[in-house]
């Protein structure tokens, strides 16, 4: 039986994120995926700035992974929803103000690599069959064919999508009911594509039709038929696909190719709670949710991001409120995000023309106006959300440093070691400290910490050493700890 730090179950981009995290932190990890190869299926196609921004302190082959998946597509400054309304992603305060639209596979691949090189085991072909956990640790066993293997860990991490196999051997409910079903994606190459450079979205009260350009003359398109509702496994024809997006978009667009497709129901279900025990549940198979807006992926790897730091604080022998706190951040925002999609799916999805004629004049209207607009676009793209603070604690505390000036690097390049940074005030010396990383500020800003994640922890001024409580509130060992493997043998 082999002892390790981490099993993480489940090799997409959620799974992949937090192996790389913990690789890098220098945890022993095998990631387990009942797939014999990496899945050649691509239902995400955005990458949202938020998810651009982390990604930039994560480097495979020497590069950020955001700046290799650049290479691979294009920022789509807005999204066009219906008539008279846009959500501008242009205006974000971000690094990357737009969406990054990429097939899915590209990310997996980058993310897979990166894990790889960080020093993650990946073992394909093998489907959990069993999980046993304790108070030291779990058991797991994963079975291909005949032969099964069983591993020992301090912790696993469920990323097995939202059929985990991780949560059904757990026992845990996962409420929640279908709301669309026969949602059709395909890519397509089109004879009449559109002329703008947004996402595009037509609808009538029996269509919808979504289009987003890979830049290279594909196209990611998602249908759906209120008068053609088929089972999943109903096959999916040329056709079809062009005979909806005609029909939703207003217009002829010829579809003259499809190369990949796809057809599913959607469903909107959240766990009660994200850690069961040494269990975390993360991405797919914490929360699943309508596909409008594009944010299974994000928020997935994001739920990883906060993740994977914590477990790795806590190997080390910090208190076990830190992995508690990965359930009191991420599960409102998987609620929040159940919402907002949800949200936009029944908007588009409205029936009754008086309805959908409503529809048109309100929310026209409401992202005409900035501050209705930036908390719109904030929000879809994820650089609007926040984690809570205590109370008396400084207003920046969990809100995200991405655009914090420096006068060497930005935040995301000196996070890329994995730990935290303090960012001192404009014009101060270095302190006598190695640890955490420094850096100063080019601006008349306070001093900061910034969590691995990319989020303030502290903020304060010059001589004010809070920073090393709020460091040791994260990181500090408690007493008589013991970390990692030395638990379990």
């Amino acid at each position: 039986m082999d002892v390790i730090d981490v099993v993480v179950v489940g090799g997409g981009p959620t799974g992949m994120t937090a192996a790389g995290d913990l690789a890098r932190a220098g945890r022993s990890v095998v990631v387990l995926d009942r797939w014999s190869q990496r899945n050649p299926a691509s239902r995400a196609f955005a990458v949202m700035a938020r998810t651009l921004e982390v990604l930039d302190s994560r480097t495979v082959g020497g590069r950020s992974v955001t700046a290799r998946l650049l290479d691979h597509g294009d920022l789509v400054p807005r999204v066009d929803l219906w008539p008279g309304a846009a959500v501008r992603l242009a205006d974000l305060d971000s690094p990357y103000a737009g969406v990054l639209v990429t097939p899915q596979t590209t990310v997996d691949r980058l993310l897979e690599d990166r894990a790889r090189e960080a020093g993650a085991t990946i073992v394909r072909g093998r489907e959990v069959v069993d999980l046993a956990q304790d108070a030291d640790g779990v058991t797991v066993t994963a079975r291909a064919g005949d032969e099964a293997t069983t591993w020992r860990a301090s912790y696993v991490v469920a990323a097995d999508g939202a059929h985990s196999t991780v949560r059904g051997l757990l026992g845990v409910d996962f409420p929640g009911r279908a709301v669309l079903s026969s949602v059709v994606l395909a890519d397509v190459r089109l004879a009449h594509p559109p002329t703008g450079p947004g996402l595009t979205l037509g609808s009538t009260p029996d269509a919808f039709g979504f289009l987003a350009p890979y830049g290279d003359g594909w196209y990611r398109s998602m249908t759906w038929d209120r008068r053609r509702q088929l089972p999943d496994d109903a096959p999916v024809d040329d056709a079809e696909v062009g005979a909806v997006l005609d029909r939703a978009l207003g217009r002829e667009v010829g579809v003259l190719d499809v190369s990949w497709r796809s057809r599913f129901h959607c469903e909107e279900r959240q766990v009660a709670r994200y850690r069961r025990g040494r269990v975390l549940l993360a991405g797919d198979a914490a929360h699943v949710h309508s596909p409008m807006g594009g944010q299974g992926m994000n928020t997935g790897i994001q739920d990883a991001v906060n993740l994977a730091w914590k477990l790795d604080a806590v190997l080390g022998g910090a208190g076990d409120a830190v992995l508690d706190s990965y359930h009191a951040e991420r599960h409102p925002i998987g609620r929040r995000v159940l919402f907002q999609s949800g949200a936009m799916m029944r908007a588009v999805t409205l029936h009754p023309r008086p309805a959908r004629a409503v529809r048109n004049a309100v929310s026209g209207r409401l992202l005409r106006w900035r501050p209705f607009a930036d908390l719109v676009a904030g929000g879809f793209s994820g650089v609007g959300l926040r984690y809570p603070r205590r109370r008396g604690e400084h207003p920046l505390v969990g809100t995200r440093a991405a655009t914090v000036p420096l006068t060497g690097g930005t935040v995301a390049s000196r996070l890329r070691d994995g730990g935290f940074l303090l960012v001192r005030e404009q014009g101060t010396p270095a302190l006598a400290t190695t640890t955490p990383v420094q850096a100063e500020r080019a601006d008349p800003g306070p001093a900061l910490l910034v969590r691995p994640d990319g989020y303030v922890a502290w903020a304060g001024r010059r001589g004010d050493d809070g920073w090393r409580r709020a460091l040791a509130a994260w990181t500090a060992p408690t007493t008589g700890s013991t970390s990692g493997r030395e638990a379990l043998r």
